[in-house]
Formats: structure tokens, C-alpha cells, sequence
């Protein structure tokens, strides 16, 4: 019986997020605390290793692995979002 993997993509605001702020920001933590708790219990992998820094930073690249759980980290600009700028004005 296999077990589908939930798949989320986080999309960075800054340089940089840390590890525990990532888990309480996608959900997979329901706190700071319980995020602190999951890493400090080994559960959760950073590039397919393990990872007992809590407050690691990740940067856009990155897929963070827990709790049955993907995510990768982009970062904030989107290829394929058009800014206002580019958008052409009526004649």
C-alpha cells in the first residue's frame, strides 16, 4: 500500500527563511514549538538529510522533507508572473 506525498511549493519573501518558520508557515507545524519539537525529534530532512538546526536557513532550491510531506523552497519572482510594468496601456 503506498502512501501519496503531499507535494507544496513555498515561495520565499525574502533571502532566506528558517527551518522552524517554514513548518509553522506551510501548516506541517501548528506552532513555533511544535516546528522546534518535529526537528529536534530527528523527522525532518533538508536536501535528504538530516537536520536538528531549528533555525537553518533555507534558501530558494531547497525541498524540505516531514511528515509525509514535500516542500520545495522558490524563490519569490515567478518566471511566469508578468509585472505591471510590462503590461501594455491602451492607445
Amino acid at each position: 500500500m503506498s502512501t501519496r506525498l503531499q507535494q507544496i511549493d513555498f515561495a520565499l519573501r525574502g533571502e532566506f527563511i528558517t527551518l522552524d518558520a517554514l513548518l509553522k508557515a506551510t501548516g506541517l507545524a501548528g506552532s513555533g514549538g511544535a516546528a522546534k519539537a518535529l526537528i529536534a525529534s530527528g523527522r525532518v530532512q533538508v536536501d535528504g538529510q538530516d537536520e536538528l538546526r531549528k533555525t537553518a536557513k533555507l534558501r530558494a532550491g531547497q525541498v524540505v522533507a516531514v511528515q509525509g510531506a514535500r516542500v520545495r523552497v522558490l524563490s519569490e519572482a515567478s518566471p511566469a508572473s508578468e509585472s505591471p510594468e510590462r503590461q501594455q496601456s491602451p492607445p
